[in-house]
């Protein structure tokens, strides 16, 4: 069979590389920070609040191109499901059952958390979430310590992961629905689903009509990155039949050109916007509040309990095994980086408290706060880990 390899080279290798993407995703994070604490915030806040046409900046990056983001979130839960690590029932159970673990364990230590709070109760999904680059660029840094096997975990849990988080942005952040935008959406998609039976592979003609869904389902109430995980599904994945890892084919090629674009452009400006929060202001009555509180928490102790509690009990009960020569301190570890909640955390915040800033602060807080003691913590772990070897 012909083969159709791409050319290989360090620049590329740095550009399709997750882990890459996390380090220059913490690096726009940490100068958000620094900005919002400085001379120069005023001009900061003003500018995400500048209106551009119809929505504000800070609006453009987190309905538009945060699409994006999710167009490749929804190329690669398609591509796993179909062709990689997800393909069989046998891949799919612990990282699936580890994922829901790590889904449900968080929201459960928020929601007890702010089980006295109602109005702060609509947060539950915020620590449910976990950064896959974000966290692949923490074990970049650890390089051969840890075994390839928990990488691939940690990848195809939080492709499962991210899975959850879209289907709850969908169902539990929706707004007042508009109908008839709904219906037009529906059109649209189904349009594009019709396209993929017929055996166009022309990708111009998606991306375009994509480009309508996104303004339908922006103006439906269902906000507006569903459009990209909604037009991944209609995606070609092969360009022959017989051919599962034709890179010619248009899911492969959409992957590889939006691969560069999401992990160096669209995150590190999403982080630089949306990271940013002033610590001028911040009390220990606001580190205590049930939002902060719940979110930090979650991250931090729902994230390793419902992780690292699925997979042992699942590979005690015999239904899975655990990843290859990995030891259960470094699947510990790794559960506690599945506590790095940084991008889709602030994001299903945003969703949750919109137009509550005090809110919002918190949420940002939490989320920091939380990621970056699972990030310190889930280092440490690793490396002590580490220095024993692993039984295989």
């Amino acid at each position: 069979m012909r083969q159709y390899p791409r050319p290989a080279s360090v620049l590329r290798s740095l550009l399709t590389n997750e882990a890459s993407g996390g380090l220059v995703l913490m690096a726009s994070a940490a100068l958000a920070l620094v900005v919002a604490n400085s001379a120069l915030a005023p001009g900061y806040f003003a500018l995400l609040q500048t209106y551009v046409g119809p929505l504000s900046l800070l609006h453009w990056v987190n309905d538009a191109l945060m699409a994006l983001f999710f167009l490749l979130v929804g190329l690669e839960i398609k591509r796993e499901l179909l062709d990689g690590r997800l393909r069989t029932w046998p891949d799919r159970i612990l990282p699936g059952v580890a994922a829901l673990g790590g889904m449900a364990g968080p929201a459960l230590v928020y929601t007890a958390v702010n089980w006295s709070s109602p109005e702060t109760l609509r947060g539950w999904a915020i620590p449910a979430a976990t950064d896959i680059a974000f966290a692949l660029g923490v074990l970049a840094l650890l390089g051969s310590r840890v075994p390839v096997s928990l990488k691939i975990f940690l990848t195809a849990l939080a492709i499962v992961d991210d899975l959850g988080a879209v289907l709850i942005i969908a169902v539990f952040y929706t707004a007042d629905l508009s109908v008839g935008m709904l219906g037009a959406a529906a059109l649209v998609l189904a349009v594009l689903l019709g396209l993929n039976r017929a055996g166009v592979t022309r990708l111009p003609v998606y991306l375009a009509l994509g480009l309508v869904l996104w303004v339908f389902v922006l103006r439906s109430g269902v906000h507006a990155t569903v459009a990209g995980v909604l037009l991944a599904m209609t995606i070609p994945l092969r360009a022959s039949p017989g051919r599962p890892e034709d890179v010619t084919s248009p899911l492969h090629r959409l992957e590889h050109g939006l691969h560069p674009w999401s992990a160096f452009l669209v995150l590190p400006i999403f982080g630089f916007a949306n990271a940013g929060v002033s610590l001028a202001g911040v009390t220990g009555e606001m580190l205590r509040d049930p939002v902060t509180l719940g979110v930090a928490l979650g991250l931090f102790l729902g994230k390793q309990i419902g992780v690292f509690g699925f997979v042992v009990a699942i590979v005690k009960l015999g239904l899975a095994q655990k990843p290859a020569h990995a030891s259960w301190g470094q699947i510990y570890g790794v559960s506690l980086l599945c506590g790095i909640g940084f991008t889709m955390s602030l994001f299903i915040g945003l969703l949750a408290f919109a137009g509550s800033p005090e809110r919002e602060a918190e949420t940002k807080i939490g989320v920091l706060a939380g990621t970056l003691v699972c990030m310190a913590l889930g280092t440490i772990v690793l490396l002590l880990s580490s220095r024993r070897k692993a039984p295989a």
